[in-house]
């Protein structure tokens, strides 16, 4: 029987299967559920019972408590509109796009930057300039950046940046420092 205010939680069991290296067949024997069923959880077109949510836990090496807190109900949906200057920084260079506790954070950048400070995150940044250019000094070498053009740096890549013309704009993507990324396996910290 489905208990009525269960949340989805198919994402974050394909997520855990995924992280073990199991097979809908391997979670299926492990919690005696069948595999077409595990899909269906898998997909959200079947919402578990509390019951079989704890065999699938079991199955996973995990909690029913945990599959829950990483379940799709938190999703969130927001925009943020180009006049929005609610986030801007007192010079109104900087204008988060992504706002509040997310795994992911968005930069906009505008006007003139210096290459004064060394970045270097836990996890990986994209760069894209959407106007103008940029010089990106990235462990050690320098690559000039101009319109459309982006740059992926890893976690852990030392690097500072500067505007390189009048007008530019810069858009700057990040996993959050919070968040630890292993072998495609996303978990955040506390």
């Amino acid at each position: 029987m489905e208990v009525a205010n269960t949340p989805r939680v198919g994402a974050a069991v394909r997520r855990r299967r995924r992280a073990l290296d199991l097979t809908l067949a391997d979670v299926a024997g492990r919690s005696g559920l069948s595999s077409p069923f595990l899909s269906q959880i898998e997909n959200d077109r079947a919402r578990p019972s509390m019951r079989s949510l704890q065999r699938i836990a079991d199955a996973l090496d995990t909690t029913a408590v945990q599959l829950l807190a990483a379940s799709d109900a938190t999703r969130t949906v927001e925009v943020v509109r180009a006049g929005d200057d609610s986030g801007l920084s007192e010079d109104a260079r900087v204008r988060p796009l992504v706002r509040g506790r997310h795994q992911l954070h968005a930069l906009e950048f505008t006007g003139e930057q210096e290459a004064d400070r060394e970045f270097r995150h836990r996890n990986d940044e994209l760069m894209y300039v959407a106007d103008g250019a940029v010089e990106v000094e990235a462990e050690g070498r320098i690559h000039r950046l101009g319109r459309g053009d982006s740059l992926l740096m890893s976690g852990g890549v030392r690097h500072r940046w500067r505007t390189a013309e009048p007008g530019t704009r810069v858009l700057v993507v990040a996993v959050g420092d919070h968040v630890e990324v292993l072998g495609g396996l996303t978990v955040g910290r506390v």
